[in-house]
């Protein structure tokens, strides 16, 4: 926006006119000549594309202990030293190097970051999750819910807990097998976090689950869309009380492929759900009691 500011005592050097601050230049009246442009950019001077971020460093992040404001001596040419200074640099770095994790707190939270990086990267999961889940970490640690579990166990459970809170269906079971702590170390966790803090979890949705299912599956998005009004049906009904959401999407897309012919058995669905057999057996029987279902087609899906 121009805003006019006060006149400027020096006349113009090309008319000696009248020289007004139009925004941010310094404008002859009479001329138009812009004598000088005080414009001054607060923000980084990188992209976020770009390697080269001297001066300013890197943005501040919650996925690192110091909210990645620590600074590091690096190693290129402006780090290089004479032969009699090499080692002495060298032992700076490394003492630099421990002096930027100081408690023991610290130290548990930078391990703890790294893992939940390492599981979303794993998991296939989006890298904005990694923020959401260590600060649900530090939440935790600041309620002191660490004393007698593992980090694993608390990491892996900031991603699922995280995972609920976002309406991005991953199991615990999917979780565990890729992480470093087992089921029980991962729920005893997520319980402890989930009754101490309040989490903002609800019941999963079993549709949340059919796209992925349906991929592994390799099912045509007409089953996909058969399946989503099975769940719909069901949930409607109130019949998904104490059913395991990712079975009772296994059990959509079995009954949705007996409707469309696809070739789909039972141990097949159960497996990518990791559930039993009986389980899709008993959620195709809830479906059948149901009323007929109303047809849509793929498009409307």
């Amino acid at each position: 926006m121009n805003v006019e500011t006060a006149s400027n005592a020096d006349g113009c050097t090309e008319c000696s006119g009248k020289v007004r601050r139009v925004g941010t230049e310094d404008v002859c009246e009479q001329c138009g000549l812009v004598q000088a442009e005080r414009e001054i950019d607060h923000g980084p001077e990188w992209r976020p594309f770009d390697d080269d971020r001297r001066r300013t460093g890197a943005w501040r992040t919650r996925t690192r202990h110091d909210r990645g404001l620590a600074t590091r001596i690096g190693f290129g040419r402006s780090a290089t030293a004479p032969r009699e200074g090499s080692r002495q640099l060298v032992r700076m770095r490394r003492q630099h190097r421990r002096a930027q994790i100081g408690p023991k707190r610290d130290r548990n939270k930078m391990y703890a970051f790294r893992e939940i990086q390492r599981l979303t990267t794993a998991l296939g999961l989006p890298t904005s999750l990694d923020e959401g889940a260590c600060a649900l970490f530090e939440s935790a640690q600041r309620a002191e819910l660490l004393y007698g579990r593992t980090l694993e166990g608390f990491a892996a459970a900031a991603v699922y807990a995280t995972c609920r809170t976002r309406s991005l269906p991953r199991t615990m079971a999917e979780i565990s097998r890729v992480a470093k702590a087992d089921q029980r170390e991962l729920k005893a966790a997520y319980d402890a976090m989930n009754r101490e803090l309040g989490l903002p979890v609800g019941p999963a949705d079993p549709a949340g689950f059919l796209p992925r299912y349906a991929s592994r599956l390799d099912l045509t998005a007409d089953v996909e869309c058969r399946a989503r009004e099975y769940a719909t049906a069901l949930s409607e009904h109130g019949k998904l009380c104490g059913k395991k959401p990712s079975g009772v999407a296994a059990a959509c897309l079995y009954r949705a492929a007996l409707d469309r012919g696809a070739d789909l058995t039972q141990a097949a669905a159960a497996d990518v759900a990791d559930v039993s057999r009986m389980t899709i057996r008993s959620t195709v029987e809830t479906i059948d009691s149901l009323q007929p279902v109303t047809t849509t087609t793929t498009a409307e899906c």
